[in-house]
């Protein structure tokens, strides 16, 4: 069963270099609309080990042959007997046989189908796919329910479910019917009073910094007061669902809303990145300074349009990145050409404890070659 991919995952992916063999990074798209049947994820996994089957091995020792066919071999077996796609649109496999390293990912998004031999593991397809939704809680607020979810790898997860059911005509008795409606108000009031308290606690505990609202009109506002600050400040947005809609269909009603956050969330890093640039201050803008920078471990955000790349040069002995060849700057070893420029740049940044932010829905990095970042000094 693939596991799926996270923060933590990244970086534990970024770490890893070979001692002793290969590194393969293998990428394959499963969109529905283009993959819709096993038969058809089937024919594209033996196109992409076809495609492996051509990568140059002259170079390697006689034991990272062996380790990198042992590797393609167990890919192929267990796509074929474990691997159970369950709504992927894209899976990624990573594998080093002779440095005991295994791993695979279901990914949420579509990825070019790819398959790369290194010392180190590809990333750049991945970082489009990491949401930065991940974490998020969904509170689902009614006049009697209170369900909390928090949004993870995908899926949302419950934490809290709480109904209070409110007292029905039925139950009247001899009441008049306005202290009646008081009496039912005031239940309703406790009741939504109740469930903020169990959100801020939910907030509190998980650290979340987003929460999306999923209410009525008239519900929203009287939950909205009863927050705490913090929790009003953590809320970026609100929609309505059908009463009773699964998880599954809740998740469907808030992407709209997180997709909302998600873009003016781009839109602060990017002027901050461009106030940061137009005065000279903490930030890189293009390959040759924002590569510098990763490699000194001074990126603290780095930001690219998606699908840049271009060839870049490393350092095989210390791994430290840079635009133009020649010898590295810290130990005086030829530095050797890299196709994938951009992969250089975030296993700098994640060795260095930065975040990496893939730009969806600005170009304001188009005149910089797509790509800078926010220095931390």
């Amino acid at each position: 069963m693939a596991g799926s991919v996270t923060w933590p995952r990244l970086r534990e992916l970024a770490a890893f270099r070979t001692e002793n063999g290969c590194a393969i990074s293998l990428y394959l798209n499963l969109d529905p609309s283009e993959v819709p049947t096993p038969s058809d994820a089937q024919t594209r996994m033996n196109a992409v080990l076809g495609e492996a089957a051509k990568i140059d091995r002259s170079e390697l020792t006689h034991d990272a042959r062996v380790g990198l066919k042992s590797d393609f071999q167990r890919i192929e077996r267990w796509f074929d007997d474990d691997f159970e796609r369950d709504g992927a649109q894209g899976l990624a496999i990573f594998a080093a046989a002779l440095d005991n390293f295994w791993d695979t990912l279901s990914l949420l998004e579509p990825v070019p189908d790819g398959v790369r031999v290194g010392r180190d593991f590809y990333l750049s397809p991945l970082v489009p796919v990491i949401a930065r939704r991940d974490g998020t809680i969904v509170a689902v607020v009614g006049r009697e329910q209170g369900q909390i979810y928090r949004l993870r790898a995908g899926r949302l997860d419950p934490i809290i479910d709480q109904f209070d059911e409110q007292p029905g005509k039925h139950d009247q008795g001899g009441w008049s019917q306005a202290r009646y409606q008081r009496h039912i108000e005031h239940l309703v009031q406790d009741h939504l009073k109740g469930v903020a308290e169990e959100l801020d606690r939910s907030r509190r505990r998980l650290h979340s910094p987003k929460i999306v609202l999923v209410c009525s009109e008239e519900t929203r506002s009287e939950f909205i007061d009863e927050l705490s600050k913090e929790a009003r400040d953590a809320l970026v947005g609100w929609t309505q669902a059908e009463a009773h809609a699964s998880p599954a269909e809740l998740l469907h009603a808030v992407t709209p809303v997180l997709e909302q956050a998600e873009a003016k969330d781009e839109a602060e890093a990017i002027e901050r990145w461009r106030e940061e640039a137009g005065r000279g201050g903490r930030a890189s803008s293009g390959w040759a300074e924002t590569l510098e920078a990763a490699s000194d471990g001074r990126v603290e955000l780095l930001l690219f349009q998606e699908g840049t790349d271009r060839p870049a040069f490393r350092c095989p002995k210390c791994g430290r990145a840079a635009l133009e060849g020649g010898s590295c700057p810290l130990d005086g070893t030829r530095l050797e050409r890299v196709e994938a420029g951009l992969d250089l740049a975030l296993h700098q940044t994640l060795a260095h404890g930065g975040a990496l932010w893939a730009i969806r829905h600005h170009e304001d990095l188009a005149p910089v070659e797509g790509i800078g970042a926010l220095l931390r000094y």
